[in-house]
């Protein structure tokens, strides 16, 4: 690996450049001041040059739903925990990723968000998002049903104070008494409205997606399956053309076949790859608390302990991007728009992409599609691992 360090202004040529309307087969990639400054084909401009030596460039990978990873959880008040989960992430391509918090009580969960706030302010993370206190105790997966709660005016608005504007999303049970108030809510606070962890009937997700909802939390996954004569949530989040559907693409999660199928209905303006990953990101086997439960974590597989339901991954982007090419069929542009840009798009970040304009973010990636470059900002980022 690389150890470049400090901010560049150069050309990083010699290789293929993945960008959202197709693959430039020679291309290159400009960087001033943080920036991308030009993206071409053919001969690279004049001035400093780097050699990719034949690798495939692509966008910085936008994680918007992430619990944790190098062996802390973004549930730490400590920032420096907090930090190097961000980092661990980050040596895999993540250059932008949402800290996920799980259900805690509301005055427990304000604390975990208003410390990771000033750490949203620095930059370690690009957000908050909250997966719960407000789901359905019929799937709750590793949530822990004693703590889950209906989303009333009064804990939305407690959460959102404690966040002074840094959370991005939260993850709402539409069947939920106060769902469809709650998403409001959220979406008139500049909020994103999620639907997961639901038994709800399709007729009890319309509303919420009328009222705004517009992202699908893990899909599939902490929901009532899809049957024919009753499509409940997977059915209508992947048909509304409002939506945008995270997909963990782990191939534990998800069967390559169930990936391909919702990218292939949703597009690629609503399919988003995601890790969902957990402290053991990174990291590998082991016990691990996540939420106040017990974990554990075998060949990779993180479960409940005493249970065989699953408690978020092990995920990186880096493995989700090669997974989606790899196994489940996306070409390299449907697998960066769906584990770079989407993610941007969401948030509203000049990111994700490698356009002129957006923020150098990049990553350079082997032939066997694993990192062996990542640069954040026009910075290269140092303590990058290998594979």
């Amino acid at each position: 690996m690389s150890t470049w360090g400090g901010p560049v202004d150069v050309t990083l040529a010699g290789g293929r450049v993945v960008t959202p309307d197709g693959v430039l087969e020679n291309g290159w990639v400009s960087v001033r001041d943080g920036r991308i400054a030009a993206v071409g084909e053919g001969a690279a401009p004049e001035g400093p040059t780097t050699d990719v030596g034949g690798g495939t460039i692509v966008p910085g990978f936008v994680d918007i739903h992430c619990h944790g990873g190098g062996g802390d959880a973004f549930t730490s008040n400590d920032p420096a925990k907090v930090r190097k989960a961000a980092s661990a992430h980050r040596r895999h391509g993540t250059t932008t990723l949402l800290a996920s918090l799980v259900s805690r009580p509301v005055p427990e969960l304000a604390d975990q968000v208003s410390a990771l706030a000033e750490l949203v302010q620095e930059g370690v993370v690009a957000g908050i998002h909250l997966e719960g206190p407000f789901l359905s105790a019929a799937r709750c997966g590793a949530h822990d049903p004693a703590i889950l709660c209906p989303p009333e005016q009064t804990a939305v608005t407690k959460l959102l104070d404690a966040g002074k504007g840094t959370v991005r999303m939260i993850t709402i049970a539409p069947e939920l008494e106060g769902a469809v108030a709650a998403v409001r809510q959220l979406v008139d606070s500049g909020v994103i409205a999620a639907i997961g962890h639901t038994d709800a009937t399709e007729a009890q997700v319309r509303p919420a997606v009328d009222a705004g909802a517009s992202v699908a939390t893990h899909l599939f996954n902490g929901m009532r399956p899809l049957h024919h004569r009753e499509p409940g949530p997977i059915g209508a989040l992947l048909d509304d053309e409002r939506v945008t559907v995270e997909l963990i693409c782990d191939l534990v999660h998800l069967h390559p076949t169930a990936v391909r199928l919702a990218a292939r209905h949703a597009g690629l303006k609503r399919t988003v790859l995601i890790t969902d990953a957990i402290a053991a990101a990174g990291v590998g086997d082991g016990v691990y608390d996540v939420g106040g439960l017990e974990v554990r974590v075998v060949d990779g597989v993180p479960t409940l302990a005493g249970g065989a339901a699953l408690a978020g991954s092990t995920l990186t982007m880096d493995m989700a991007f090669r997974n989606a090419v790899n196994s489940c069929g996306l070409s390299l542009v449907e697998a960066a728009y769906a584990a770079s840009t989407r993610g941007a798009e969401l948030l509203g970040l000049d990111t994700g992409k490698l356009q002129p304009g957006c923020a150098a973010d990049i990553v350079v990636l082997d032939a066997e599609l694993r990192p062996r470059d990542v640069m954040s900002k026009g910075e290269w980022v140092k303590d990058q691992v290998d594979g």
